[in-house]
């Protein structure tokens, strides 16, 4: 009898617990599209498909409790019931035809009752038809680039990278010079922009390694796989900055690819296309133009820090047996023909221990710089030590 008090005190703890853990949750302030402390559900829904999971979650939680419940209970009362110190002796048996119906009908029930709306939901995932807007988003180490391909924003595109200051995050053995901000490693310096109550397709693939695109607020996960594309979709009910990660394995900066959706109204969306078309046509350089090595240097280094240092590093050493030193490189003190190619179609063996992906993203301008930027760069002294944007442009053709 004193174990069984100790048992129900032991449970009872627990439950106090987890209500109490409950309680402290609901106190904070609503946070939206993020994680936050303590928090003890999935983040809120705001997306059919979300809500959808979300029921379904709860749904399961709850048979899974019952089950235990029902399990556990029975397993409990009959050995407290008919213990041996009450006089009860083990009754021998071997087989019981009702019993084993019940355990194989009750189960098969509830598998069923499981599995059809999981079902529904998984179908309601892929179904991509009658999209609004289509935006192709790329899987790169360690960054997004996005496409807007159909749908008003048609032609937009940039390159979506993390936005935490490096001094917030530190390095192996040197802490933190900066206090972290609220949305520590989930911002971007370009986030999506999508409009509200708008089918959203997504096409996904990657340029090097498996990355996953995810935001739980959405009900989003899915993987961008290179030599692959796959698709899904989101439609947001809800104004707001809805933010997630990569959520595959996809190297030593994983931690630093961050996914951020801003839902804004139509007519913000709108405002948001026009200045978008507008930086891109004031971005667009004439591949023609002829530019001196000194401008080419200082664009080319504005490109390899937002694109390349990631890998490469900043002093051009690379990471050994992983990403290689540009400083020295025979492909960066060879042929600039060769390094032109490189970049525009990427190389998966030789020289780079790990694949390099192409980058045609960028514009002609922005791979004859960083090109001029490099073999003019560390220890580097290329004969042809210049490229213009015009042979970048006869490269692709």
């Amino acid at each position: 009898m004193r174990q069984v008090t100790r048992l129900s005190s032991l449970i009872l703890g627990l439950a106090l617990g987890a209500a109490a853990l409950a309680a402290q949750a609901a106190d904070e302030p609503p946070v939206t599209g993020r994680p936050f402390q303590r928090e003890l559900n999935l983040q809120p829904p705001v997306t059919p498909i979300a809500s959808q999971i979300y029921d379904l979650h709860t749904w399961m939680m709850v048979v899974c409790l019952v089950i235990f419940v029902a399990v556990f209970g029975v397993m409990f009362y009959s050995i407290f019931k008919h213990r041996k110190s009450v006089g009860h002796k083990a009754a021998i048996f071997h087989e019981s035809t009702a019993v084993e119906v019940a355990w194989t009908i009750v189960p098969f029930l509830i598998i069923i009752g499981m599995a059809l709306p999981a079902t529904k939901t998984v179908v309601g995932m892929k179904d991509t038809s009658g999209a609004d807007i289509t935006i192709k988003a790329t899987g790169m180490q360690w960054k997004w680039g996005y496409d807007y391909l159909k749908g008003e924003g048609e032609g937009i595109s940039f390159l979506s990278s993390l936005a935490t200051p490096r001094a917030q995050v530190g390095s192996p053995g040197v802490a933190p010079t900066e206090a972290r901000g609220e949305n520590y490693l989930l911002e971007v310096d370009n986030e999506v922009v999508v409009p509200v109550n708008k089918k959203i397709r997504l096409v996904l693939t990657a340029n090097d390694v498996i990355h996953a695109w995810w935001v739980p607020a959405l009900g989003v996960k899915q993987d961008a796989i290179p030599g692959f594309v796959r698709d899904t979709w989101f439609r947001s009910d809800h104004i707001g900055v809805f933010r997630g990660h990569c959520a595959e394995l996809c190297g030593k900066e994983h931690a630093f690819m961050p996914v951020v959706v801003r839902v804004v109204s139509a007519d913000d969306y709108k405002n948001w296309v026009g200045l978008q078309q507008a930086k891109m046509l004031a971005a667009a350089d004439d591949p023609n133009k002829t530019w001196t090595i000194a401008e080419l240097k200082a664009r080319g280094e504005q490109v390899y820090n937002a694109n390349c240092v990631a890998c490469h590093q900043a002093n051009g050493k690379g990471v050994p047996g992983a990403f290689a030193a540009l400083d020295g490189s025979p492909v960066v003190n060879g042929p600039k023909a060769a390094h032109i190619n490189v970049l525009l179609k990427g190389k998966n063996s030789g020289a780079f221990p790990a694949p390099m992906p192409p980058w045609p993203q960028l514009s002609d301008t922005e791979i004859a710089a960083v090109i001029t930027f490099t073999r003019n760069n560390w220890s580097n002294k290329a004969a042809e030590n210049i490229v213009q944007p015009a042979e970048a442009l006869a490269a692709r053709k």
